[in-house]
């Protein structure tokens, strides 16, 4: 939203949430991660979630970053904790997953599980991607769709790459285990 603010038309702009947050002045730089993948790292945190676990997990994304190097980011970490603990966490369900779903959450449980720990967020979507496609969800969108009900129990999320790559390999295989432990 904000990355993007700069190129919008005038009238996407105005419907743009950072422009109300900022009042018009939207500030030119960038953060590390958006506020959309802040919001969706701590929404599998939970109602448990804290501001430190927080920023370790951050550290896998972007190891330079700390509260004293981006306060901006600090403050939306904490406006993201208190925002998932208040309104998300009590209305997230995890679903359990379709037999189609299972085979196809294995299959990418082992495909993770060979990736190196520097793969980058882009190669992990490919990955994804490819999991789907080889376990024939049509339209594609659908293993999407299940990736967010199971394991992140929302109807809607992030870019599953940059995802796991925020919230760690090892971490994203724990929610596939637990998903398919359902």
């Amino acid at each position: 939203m904000r990355a993007n603010y700069v190129e919008q038309d005038w009238d996407k702009r105005l419907g743009n949430a950072v422009h109300h947050v900022h009042g018009g002045e939207v500030p030119q730089d960038s953060l590390p991660v958006s506020y959309s993948l802040l919001l969706n790292l701590v929404g599998v945190m939970g109602a448990e979630a804290e501001e430190d676990a927080v920023w370790a997990y951050l550290k896998n994304y972007a190891p330079d970053a700390s509260p004293q190097s981006e306060p901006e980011l600090d403050a939306l970490i904490g406006h993201a904790v208190r925002y998932v603990k208040e309104i998300v966490a009590p209305t997230l369900e995890k679903r359990a997953p379709t037999a189609q779903e299972s085979d196809a959450l294995r299959d990418l449980d082992a495909r993770l599980a060979k990736l190196p720990q520097s793969v980058q967020a882009e190669d992990i979507q490919s990955v994804v991607y490819e999991v789907g496609k080889a376990h024939d969800f049509d339209p594609l969108r659908s293993w999407f769709s299940a990736l967010y009900e199971t394991l992140l129990g929302s109807p809607q999320g992030p870019r599953m790459g940059s995802f796991i790559s925020l919230y760690g390999m090892e971490n994203t295989r724990r929610l596939i285990s637990e998903a398919l432990a359902k």
